[in-house]
């Protein structure tokens, strides 16, 4: 059975993918989310367009940038993943890491891609295997639901901006606030697995708070516990991104709406051709191998 909150309110589908959804995680042209959990205990989210299915019961991503993720899942390999297609088509569950290659079948099929087959600066140099333990089947995007919170947030953030020290800048904040950019939380349940969960309605409410009103998965943003620490990522659909995290102050009225709250304390590029942390400031330091 699913555990945690996708038991409790997702319906259960498989624990494996048929023949159609293994076609629907095929195309580079999606949104593919992994969700991992820092040395420190922390959720981690990262796009990985590559991700889809080896097989019923495998999920496999393809590496050819370095990053966080890759050593996150050797040293914990409970993950947490999503997949959106172009036609909002979404399904999201969990999986545990088992083993990485850099040769065979999957490894050829990913550096024959018109993506990196042509791309005369890097191909896929390790492909990443995942066990899948459950996903939620398809389900669609509820943009109605969305679309409302969305407004319930615009009216209730002005309530929750605050003077202080600026965590995110003025870019991050810009993102966070297009309505029609993307947004996706990530959190640890008690089984300690991460969980994705889309919050397309979060806004930035000053440069220290991100808020989202409630609308589509309802049940699930209900059931996450304040004081969790929490990751919360934008994605442009020029695929730019940005990584936040901080610590989840639950559901609060903010105003006349009832929002989740997350106090950033975490801000993270993760692009290439440096994925770094950008708050805290990291200090300066002299070049010294060239």
């Amino acid at each position: 059975m699913l555990k945690g909150p996708l038991m409790t309110y997702q319906p259960y589908r498989s624990n494996h993918l048929s023949p159609a959804e293994i076609d629907a995680f095929e195309p580079i042209m999606k949104i593919g989310l992994v969700a991992t959990i820092t040395p420190e205990g922390l959720p981690h989210i990262t796009m990985l367009s590559s991700l889809k299915a080896s097989d019923e019961s495998t999920l496999i991503w393809g590496q050819f940038t370095e990053g966080t993720s890759s050593d996150n899942v050797v040293n914990n390999p409970k993950i947490g993943w999503l997949v959106m297609t172009l036609n909002k088509d979404l399904w999201r569950g969990t999986g545990n890491f088992t083993h990485t290659a850099t040769s065979g079948v999957d490894f050829d099929a990913y550096n024959n891609t018109p993506m990196f087959r042509y791309n005369a600066y890097f191909g896929i140099h390790t492909v990443y295997y995942v066990d899948l333990i459950a996903h939620t089947g398809k389900q669609p995007l509820a943009m109605g639901a969305i679309i409302g919170a969305a407004i319930k947030t615009m009216l209730a953030k002005p309530f929750l901006r605050k003077k202080g020290a600026p965590v995110m800048n003025p870019w991050t904040m810009a993102l966070f606030n297009k309505l029609d950019n993307l947004k996706f939380l990530a959190y640890i349940a008690e089984d300690g697995y991460p969980i994705i969960i889309p919050v397309i309605q979060a806004q930035a409410a000053g440069s220290q708070h991100l808020i989202f009103s409630l609308g589509a998965f309802t049940d699930e943003l209900k059931a996450i516990p304040a004081g969790v620490p929490m990751a919360l990522f934008g994605l442009c659909l020029d695929m730019t991104d940005v990584l936040t995290r901080g610590v989840y102050q639950g559901l609060r009225w903010v105003g006349l709406q009832r929002c989740g709250v997350m106090k950033v304390d975490w801000v993270y590029n993760p692009m290439p051709p440096v994925p770094q942390q950008i708050y805290p400031p990291l200090p300066l330091s002299p070049v010294r191998d060239f």
